[in-house]
């Protein structure tokens, strides 16, 4: 059965959000570092600065990473993945695989993490400092942002750090 929760701030519920993302992030490396064995995988990386507007495709793997007023924008994708972060004066990191698509942005020391893996669609978006993260993998949908978070379908994950806010469909 699916589950969906939002919730408000408490410090019980921060310290579970806490422990979810590490999970979602544990979860994520685990794949990124699994998929790098892979003999048919192209992977790219983009990374702003140093490059203004760094786009990069191998394969049928590509990325897009574009910074300004001092943030920075990091993006990866590997075998059909796609992933594209802009920053502008926060940090704003993606990676995708195979399908997926990961998309993040950032305003005013924000940062914003968006992870697309095996034909999901992620999507993180802040600003005013705030920290979000978004998790999708196969057939699901993630959506954090400043104003709340969203998920759909199985394998999906959504946290803003600072509102507490997250949902979860397992």
């Amino acid at each position: 059965m699916f589950r969906s929760r939002s919730v408000s701030s408490s410090p019980r519920r921060l310290a579970r959000t806490g422990m979810s993302i590490a999970a979602g992030l544990a979860v994520v490396g685990g794949l990124a570092v699994a998929g790098t064995g892979v003999a048919s995988a192209t992977r790219v990386d983009c990374v702003s600065p140093p490059i203004a507007n760094d786009i990069r495709v191998d394969g049928q793997a590509s990325c897009g990473a574009t910074a300004t007023l001092g943030g920075v924008a990091n993006s990866g994708a590997i075998d059909s993945g796609t992933a594209v972060s802009v920053a502008n004066g926060g940090t704003a990191n993606t990676f995708a695989t195979g399908f997926g698509v990961a998309l993040s942005t950032s305003k005013v020391a924000g940062q914003a993490n968006a992870f697309a893996i095996g034909g999901g669609i992620a999507h993180a978006r802040t600003d005013n400092g705030n920290v979000t993260l978004a998790l999708a993998g196969w057939g699901s949908g993630a959506t954090a942002e400043s104003g709340g978070v969203n998920c759909v379908g199985p394998l999906s994950f959504a946290v803003n750090v600072n509102t507490g806010a997250f949902c979860l469909i397992r």
